[in-house]
């Protein structure tokens, strides 16, 4: 176990998944615990701007996703369904577990918010109140995909392709990837930490990470729909209280509303745009402060 310059004194920790994986973590803080999960194409580094705001209040448990920066990244199968978010679920459900915390808060962003909606979904005894980044309901988006959309999250219809071909195309350079896919959104790289960034890039191009992030979006539109079919079909809803954050100046705010879809979903909702694009905590780290410790603090009822 070791620092990292970005998160000092958090410690690393490898822990064991359900299926025989493993799952990266940092841990550090003092307080209730709360896990964070992060996006596409990133890791747990997208926390560092916020990380020492919150550890003043919460002990924080930082995830990398299945397929992401260093937990496993196991082969897919032919349904992608040890990547389905209820596979990624059960991971971080474990990782708490394993940590000593039976109930929890979530704050998650993107790809990490997908997967703490199946969490909350599958899981609601342990997750205690939820914070969701820019994201509307993934069935919703599927249902909903417009020109427009499709056009700005070309990625999504890319990283599905059957393997290899999205695969040998990003591992031929994860560093161009890493470029055209974060900077080409509102804010371009300016936001970005050099440090995070390189960390982005060094765990992209590990070994099998290709794979797995194609693995995530390929479960994302085919498992994935199916049990959120079923969730809707049977009318459940998820009953913790949620709050539901999206970047003005982003994709999701153009072509969704964000608020409205989650309240489909959930009993408990609120929700606002925030002054920034899609990566909230590295484009508007104070903001995101703001708008999530007061709620991440309440008494729950």
């Amino acid at each position: 176990m070791t620092d990292t310059p970005l998160f000092p004194g958090f410690v690393r920790q490898r822990i064991p998944t359900p299926d025989g994986q493993h799952i990266q973590t940092l841990v550090g803080g003092n307080g209730p615990p709360l896990l964070l999960l992060h996006g596409h194409p990133q890791t747990s580094a997208i926390w560092h701007k916020v990380a020492p705001a919150l550890a003043r209040q919460f002990t924080l448990v930082l995830a990398d996703l299945r397929g992401y920066g260093e937990s496993a990244k196991p082969a897919g199968d032919a349904d992608h369904a040890n990547y389905s978010k209820r596979t990624m679920a059960a991971d971080m459900l474990a990782v708490m577990q394993h940590l000593g915390h039976s109930r929890f808060a979530v704050l998650a962003h993107d790809r990490g918010a997908r997967v703490a909606h199946r969490l909350a979904a599958d899981h609601s005894g342990a997750v205690r109140r939820m914070v969701l980044l820019d994201i509307a309901p993934t069935l919703a988006m599927y249902e909903q995909t417009s020109d427009a959309f499709a056009r700005a999250y070309w990625h999504w219809f890319f990283l599905i392709q059957p393997a290899p071909l999205p695969e040998r195309l990003i591992e031929a350079d994860p560093a161009a990837y890493i470029r055209d896919v974060m900077g080409r959104r509102s804010a371009g790289l300016a936001p970005f930490d050099a440090r995070a960034l390189a960390e982005y890039t060094r765990c992209l191009a590990l070994p099998g990470a290709a794979h797995g992030i194609c693995e995530d979006y390929r479960a994302a539109a085919g498992i994935d729909l199916v049990h959120d079919r079923a969730d809707r079909d049977a009318g459940h809803r998820l009953g913790m209280p949620l709050l539901a954050l999206w970047g003005e100046q982003g994709v999701v705010h153009r072509c969704f509303k964000p608020l409205a879809e989650w309240q489909r979903v959930a009993a408990n909702v609120r929700g606002h745009a925030l002054p920034c694009g899609h990566y909230i905590a590295e484009e508007a780290p104070d903001a995101l402060l703001a708008a999530a410790l007061p709620f991440l603090l309440e008494t729950d009822a």
